[in-house]
């Protein structure tokens, strides 16, 4: 049985969030250093966002103030909202992309060695590299300057995010899009791995915490945030089911009538349902929630009781032959039971709205040469000097 893929991956998106908004302030960046770019460029820079808004169904969002596992929407207290997890994947999809160019050889020497031939010409691997500074160099060494800094202001200020922490991300973001299979197929349409997932997740995580101990959250934000969002804090009314699906009507009521006379429903369905994911399990669907399944197959499931049989039910996919075979009803969290997990959330959300200052305050106090844009190399501040030496050593 095909679940309905309109209720999908709400969690998904939240702790995808904050990743699309780093890359979004990294893009920030280099973007102020494209308008002084020659016209092709810029043609080709607006080519690809074209190409990013169709992948991502319409407009990029231009304000994801969003951190992982943090509220979003207008405002802090905000349960999340769909669009943004695959947005900020192709954006990044993008990025992994422009820095195949650092792959293909180093910024100094050369070499002629053949990448490719068209009808004995060859196209050598200088070339190439060429041609890939020329397409997205200035833009990914923006990006790469950014980290840099990040990474510099870390070190600074004694934060260390490690392995573990990495992980335990990823395997939220994993477990929220709801199986591995999902997760990989999102990533692979993008052309990302999960190297690169970590890469960006281990960045977002520390801006995290440096950001971190200029914040505030009071135990009255908390409260107002549980009174708002405890139905999505907490597990939807579940209920597990089997069923059975055919072709057409005819077949339906032939196995129901069967049924009725005591036939074994897990030998049926793996005899006679043409549900590929389901039949080998003698139909078994395992506990979904509502909004999981079409809604003619989610009205007679859930309106079942327990061991009952539904009578032959038509959704888009045939027809079906329910039994429903457990429940579990709703369970709404107390406050206590969640305080932490909200103040970090919530705690997350606002380093994330200080963010965009924060990067800019530290790339205004950077010395920084870029020899790809030469009109961006920045001095640092007056009286910033030092502290850019020492952030350096």
């Amino acid at each position: 049985m095909n679940n309905n893929e309109s209720q999908s991956n709400k969690d998904a998106e939240k702790d995808l969030a904050a990743n699309e908004d780093r890359q979004e302030k990294e893009e920030r960046y280099a973007y102020d250093n494209d308008e002084q770019r020659d016209d092709s460029l810029k043609e080709e820079n607006a080519a690809i966002e074209k190409e990013l808004e169709a992948e991502a169904g319409g407009a990029l969002p231009e304000d994801a103030n969003e951190e992982i596992r943090a509220v979003s929407g207008e405002g802090r207290n905000e349960a999340p909202k769909s669009g943004a997890n695959k947005a900020w994947i192709a954006v990044s999809a993008v990025l992994a992309v422009l820095l195949v160019v650092v792959l293909i050889k180093p910024p100094f020497g050369g070499t002629n060695e053949a990448v490719a031939t068209v009808n004995g010409v060859e196209i050598t691997k200088d070339k190439l590299y060429s041609k890939l500074v020329e397409a997205g160099g200035p833009q990914t060494l923006e990006n790469v300057i950014t980290e840099e800094l990040i990474n510099q202001e870390a070190k600074a200020n004694n934060v260390t995010v490690t392995d573990a922490d990495v992980d335990a991300e990823i395997e939220l973001i994993k477990k929220n899009f709801g199986d591995d299979e999902t997760f990989n197929s999102t990533l692979a349409q993008y052309g990302m791995t999960l190297e690169s997932l970590r890469n960006d997740t281990k960045i977002n995580l520390t801006i995290r915490k440096i950001l971190e101990p200029k914040t505030e959250v009071t135990d009255e934000e908390i409260q107002q945030f549980y009174d708002e969002n405890k139905e999505t804090l907490g597990t939807p009314e579940q209920i597990q089911a089997s069923h059975i699906l055919v072709a057409t009507k005819e077949e339906a009521e032939a196995i129901l009538a069967e049924l009725k006379q005591g036939g074994d429903f897990a030998a049926i369905a793996k005899e006679k349902s043409t549900d590929p994911g389901s039949k080998d399990n003698g139909g078994d669907l395992g506990f979904f929630g509502k909004g999981k399944m079409v809604p003619e197959f989610e009205e007679a499931a859930f309106a079942l009781k327990v061991n009952e049989l539904s009578g032959v039910v038509q959704s888009e996919h045939g027809f079906h032959i329910i039994k429903k075979t457990a429940e579990k009803a709703a369970v709404v969290p107390t406050l206590e039971e969640k305080k932490e997990e909200i103040r970090n959330q919530l705690v997350a959300s606002e380093a994330n709205g200080l963010s965009e200052a924060w990067l800019t305050e530290i790339r205004d106090k950077a010395k920084i040469t870029n020899t790809l844009s030469p009109e961006t190399t920045e001095e640092p501040a007056a009286g910033d000097d030092a502290a850019a030496t020492d952030a350096a050593e």
